[in-house]
């Protein structure tokens, strides 16, 4: 690579190039001056000092890279005034080319800031504010249309619990929030001003997505996901068998714990050896039996057709629960008090939050591929570079 084309900015000379172990300073200068006075548009100018301007650019071969350019300053003989020629490839806010800045934008999407901030040679803030700055500009331009099915859903990354929200309809990602917190979602479908777009809202039984629902969106229909109303129905499970762990010697809590993921499938999904499994422990243990079947009973609800046949089945399942069952069911039986009528919804709009729980997992993957992102890199990356068509870089011919 010669001397005039390392920058590969064609209007510049470059007068040298230093080299260290970790940088690369290049020494630039313009080709041509300026043709005309940039206050009244003249052409009488002359020559009025010079100074050196250092802007960061692009790594190359692993090194940092800053570019030291002799900036002449010109005086108009016509209006007396003074001027430095624009620098066209410098970002208007930063000390760096626009190249950088695009490099910055595209790799912070793929890689934490503080590797990228090595990379270049700056501080790692300055990589998290030219994200940010990406981010919001952006946004400007990402207009989201409140769909009719929403949903509202919780993960947990980046060590706290956030909140999702699919379009549930299209399979599509709206946003995801920084918390789950009432004021938050609040804040958020105030600044939707479609939002009575929304018919449906599928959830779980957090009250602030409830609360929120009934302030900001009146009129939707709020549905209470199917699955997670029976995974509740294992968690009882999971009750009743510590609680009969408890007192068991060590040897057999070690054999249940062991044998807990059999007790948690469905009776029909077990293998023969897993059914093995299930009958020595029904036999043993008749408190576990009753636990399982009461669990299988309440899965069985979920078959019915209509809602009246679901009520009626699930009235004719509460009649049964036994008072040495009741502690280990109570917080399931509570719950489908407490949200009565959004959980038995369902069977009027049989909407759930499926599509919203791959697309968990989907954020999951990418939080482990990038260990060491920040929510908003993470939330970014889901929102402008996971869309279903995509634009790839071609491979190398």
């Amino acid at each position: 690579m010669t001397m005039t084309n390392i920058m590969n900015w064609p209007d510049y000379n470059v007068s040298q190039v230093h080299e260290s172990e970790y940088d690369y300073q290049v020494y630039a200068e313009l080709k041509y001056p300026p043709s005309f006075c940039i206050h009244c548009y003249t052409s009488d100018l002359v020559g009025f000092g010079k100074r050196t301007e250092i802007l960061m650019d692009r790594p190359m071969h692993g090194k940092h890279v800053g570019i030291h350019l002799n900036r002449k300053r010109f005086k108009c003989q016509s209006c007396n005034k003074t001027f430095y020629k624009l620098i066209s490839r410098k970002d208007k806010k930063r000390r760096m080319t626009k190249r950088l800045i695009e490099y910055i934008e595209r790799e912070s999407q793929k890689r934490i800031f503080l590797s990228i901030a090595d990379d270049i040679g700056v501080d790692e803030k300055t990589i998290r504010n030219i994200f940010q700055d990406y981010c919001e500009r952006e946004e400007e331009q990402l207009k989201f249309e409140m769909p009719k099915w929403l949903g509202i859903d919780k993960i947990h990354i980046i060590k706290k619990p956030r909140c999702v929200l699919p379009n549930i309809e299209h399979q599509t990602v709206i946003d995801m929030l920084d918390n789950r917190n009432k004021s938050t979602l609040l804040c958020y479908f105030t600044k939707c001003e479609d939002r009575e777009r929304i018919e449906f809202v599928a959830m779980d039984m957090w009250r602030p997505y409830k609360d929120t629902v009934e302030t900001m969106i009146p009129n939707a229909t709020i549905v209470i996901d199917k699955f997670h109303v029976v995974k509740m129905a294992n968690e009882s499970l999971e009750r009743a068998r510590k609680a009969i762990c408890s007192q068991l010697t060590p040897q057999q809590r070690r054999g249940l714990l062991k044998d807990r993921f059999v007790l948690l499938k469905r009776k029909h999904e077990l293998s023969d050896a897993e059914y093995l499994r299930y009958s020595g422990w029904i036999l043993n243990y008749p408190e576990m039996e009753k636990a399982y079947e009461f669990k299988e009973s309440f899965f069985v609800i979920w078959n019915s057709q209509t809602r009246d046949e679901t009520q009626q089945a699930y009235y004719a399942w509460l009649r049964l629960v036994s008072p040495e069952m009741t502690r280990s069911f109570d917080p399931l039986i509570k719950a489908m008090g407490n949200w009565h009528n959004e959980v038995f919804a369902y069977f009027d709009h049989p909407i759930t939050n499926a599509y919203t729980e791959s697309l968990n997992n989907l954020i999951r993957v990418m939080n482990r591929t990038g260990r060491g992102y920040s929510f908003e890199a993470l939330r970014a990356k889901m929102l402008f570079t996971e869309e279903l068509q995509k634009v790839k870089r071609l491979l190398y011919q």
